[in-house]
This record gives C-alpha cells, structure tokens and sequence, in this order.
C-alpha cells in the first residue's frame, strides 16, 4: 500500500488543502499512517488527536485514526476543540505526539493537520520525509495488534490551566468566536472571568456563517468593533477558525496589530525576567523591537510561520514571540505554544499591571505609517529566485540587509521587507516609514528591484 500527496498540500507548518480537491480521506489514512511509524521510531506508541468545527473534519478524523492504529499506536480523542488544547493534551498526558485536524483561518472548505510530536513541532523536513515514505508504504505495522481508542474531554481542565494563578480585575469585553472552535472554550472561560462579558458567534458552524474566521484581516472585525463601542466597553478580542490566532480592539474599535500586542505584553513579562529574549517575525513593526530593547529585553528577528517560531522559542528559552499573523508564544510556564486564549488572559493580567485601559497604553506606542501584508502570485518555481535576484544586486550596492527571512532592507526613509511565502506560489511586501512620503518612497524602491527581476507587483 503506497500514497502520493498533492504537493501543494506539504506546506512548510503542516499539511492543508481543499477537501475533495488537493485532500481527502485517503490523505488523512496516511499521514496516520506516517506519523504513527515516526512516533514509534522516536519509542512513543500513543497519540492525542483533536478537531475544529469544520465540516469535513469528523471524516478526515476517521481516517486519521483508522491510520493510527493500524501503524500500531493508542490514540486519545480529545474531540471538538481549538489546536491550542490539543497542544495542551498533548504537553500534559502520557501521549508521546498529537495532531489536530484543522483549516485553521483558511476558507471552509479547506482542511488539514497540525502536528506535534514529543512536545516539537513537526514541520519542514519532517513532513517532506512523511510524504517521501507514504510514497513507497515504508510505514510500521502494527506489531501483531492494532492500536487502541480512548476518549477524554480536557474543555475543563484546559479552562482551568488557561485560569491558574489569574487573579485578573473586572473588564467589559466582547469575544467573538467566528464560530470556530474556541465557542464552548470561550463560554466556559468567561463564566469563570469576573467582568462583563459578550459573546459573539460561539456556536460552532463550519459554514461560518457570518464571517471570515481569520482575526488578522480587519474587515472581519466589524462585528467585533461595532459590539466594543455601542456598548461602550473597555476592548475585545477575536480569534481564528481553530483559535491559535488572536485580534484584539481597543475600546474606540481601532485593531491593535499584533506587534503592538506583543509590546504590551512584554512589559510584564521583562518586569519578572529582566534581560529575557522577546522573539518578534520579520514583518513585525521596528517600534516592537526598539520597546522590547527599551525595556531591557534582547530582541529577537526571526523567520515568520507557528513551528519555525516555536522552534526558535524552544532554542532560545524565551518567555514570549509573536508574529504579525497574530499568534503569540508563551515559553513562560505554557508549553512554549501559541494560544489565543491564553493571551486574551494574559492581555487582562497586562492592563491590572499597567493601571491603564488598552487605548491610552496603544496611544502611548510609536506610531509608525506601514502597509499591510502586501501579497502577490508569483509561479512557484519562480518565487524564492526573484528574491535570490534582489538580495544580490541590494548586496552588490551595499545595502542595509537582514536576511533571517527574505530581504529586510533598512534605509533613511525607514525599511521594507520582501520574502517568498512559505504556503502559497507568491511573494510578499510589507513596509513602514515615518511619513506617508517616506512609505512612498520605499515601496517604490521595492517596485524597482521587482521590475529589474521581470515582475510587476500591480499585475
């Protein structure tokens, strides 16, 4: 027995494609099939496995449990839930690995699996290797028996461990749930939260009804601002289809990005640590880096994606990363994972720190003019070549070049980025300067370099 992936489905993070397209139940068989024979080979023989609330994922559950144990490892279904509690399955119970299937903030009709094994991320080559074995069915048996089901609901008991040590002040905040997985977490964490508390779209419906479950594009906070600042309260927070992804507004319902989150988040956690490494992406603003250093921490650039991220998490020890697409990573006593729901609290535990509400502590940032995440398609087998292209001639010129992940360019005016993405055939721009001018300025420099490698980012 032997499997091919869709290429396009072996992303840098995890596996995801488009149900019935690019992924299927056979693909969820194999990566049970594969990961089951990798968790054996490290002497691990169980396996906690989770679900968000998209359609297709109780099928693709099936199967991947059907592989499971056929490649001779237990399994424990933790059921419905956000990835953030697989993670905590997974770091608390005698499980050696987990996988979450999930599309996390994609489209509904999109799927896939997230996977952890022996409390590391398994990503990159790990899945390349996945795939290259599926290829010619060099998976374990199952050692004379198949493996075994057991199911556990942890909602609780992750709630609780989201709660401990909280000794947080009453706020008024709107949640809004998307109808993703985070629903019954979110119901049951703010029955247990002092304050004042409105849910939005906690009933979890993989249709997605009534938006957008990706926090990070702000016309999908529109619900969200409006609830914050008709019912006048102190700020809200948003999260994504499978909850590992945070926005957050302020009470007069501008977004706070997830730079400027991670800047108020640092603070405490450098009170208690001085000197302690706070990891920031590429895409993240310089005011991030500049605060972290002002308040005697060690920033960090690092590439931008959840497991290269956590891996830098894990090998520095720091207490704290984020990046723009609004995960945040809790090295400091949480399992080194990134959890919406653990910075909603943690964003609560800042504001009692700082005796301040979240607008006057977001005026008192720097305020810098930056573009969004500017993407377009270039081919695949094109992308990574066209920024090779530009790092060169930038060097040939003696350019200000940080290369952890594509080229970020620091000039007078300010500085702009250009990577290849790690899960789509395009590239990426993002740039920030002090005045509309000076961004002006920069993306036409970018413009320029792109054009000198035959590509037209308006096309």
């Amino acid at each position: 027995m032997t499997h091919r992936f869709a290429p396009e489905t072996l992303r840098e993070y995890d596996i995801r494609g488009t149900v019935g397209v690019t992924l299927s139940t056979a693909d969820a068989d194999a990566v049970g099939r594969g990961f089951a024979t990798a968790v054996r080979e490290a002497g691990g023989h169980r396996v906690a496995v989770g679900y968000d609330g998209r359609l297709t994922s109780p099928a693709l559950e099936a199967a991947l449990i059907t592989g499971l144990i056929a490649s001779g490892v237990d399994v424990v279904r933790i059921g419905l839930g956000p990835t953030p509690m697989l993670y905590f399955a997974e770091a608390t119970l005698e499980v050696d690995g987990g996988v979450q299937i999930t599309g996390s903030h994609n489209p509904a009709e999109d799927n896939g699996f997230k996977l952890v094994l022996q409390h590391r991320s398994f990503f990159g080559a790990a899945i390349q290797r996945l795939a290259a074995r599926a290829a010619v069915g060099d998976w374990a048996g199952s050692a004379g028996s198949a493996g075994s089901v057991t199911d556990i609901d942890l909602r609780d008991a992750y709630v609780a461990r989201l709660l401990a040590g909280h000794d947080g002040g009453a706020y008024r905040i709107a949640w809004d749930c998307g109808n993703g997985a985070s629903g019954a977490i979110v119901e049951r964490l703010t029955k247990l939260l002092p304050g004042e508390h409105h849910l939005l779209f906690t009933e979890i419906d993989g249709h997605f009804p009534h938006h957008h479950p990706d926090p990070t594009v702000e016309a999908n906070l529109a619900d969200l601002k409006r609830v914050v600042v008709d019912r006048n309260l102190h700020f809200g927070v948003a999260f994504d289809g499978d909850g590992d992804r945070i926005g957050v507004v302020d009470a007069r319902g501008r977004v706070v990005w997830a730079d400027q989150l991670l800047a108020l988040l640092a603070e405490p956690v450098l009170a208690r640590r001085p000197g302690a490494t706070i990891i920031g992406d590429v895409k993240a603003s310089q005011a991030l880096f500049d605060r972290i250093a002002t308040l005697g921490g060690d920033p960090v650039m690092w590439k931008s994606g959840h497991s290269l991220m956590k891996e830098k998490l894990h090998e520095s020890g720091a207490p704290l990363g984020g990046e723009m697409s609004g995960h945040i990573f809790f090295g400091e006593g949480f399992h080194g994972v990134d959890d919406a729901h653990y910075a909603a609290i943690q964003l609560i535990a800042a504001l009692d720190r700082a005796g301040q509400p979240l607008d006057a502590l977001v005026d008192a940032l720097p305020h810098y003019v930056n573009t969004p995440e500017l993407r377009f398609a270039v081919a695949e087998d094109r992308k990574v070549a066209v920024v090779e292209d530009v790092l060169a001639r930038l060097t040939a010129a003696g350019a200000a070049i940080d290369t952890t992940d594509g080229a970020r360019v620091t000039t007078s005016d300010g500085w702009w980025l250009l990577r290849a993405s790690n899960t789509q055939a395009a590239l990426t721009v993002r740039a920030e300067a002090r005045s509309q001018p000076a961004l002006d300025r920069l993306l036409a420099e970018v413009d320029a370099q792109l054009a000198a490698s035959g590509v037209n980012r308006a096309a």
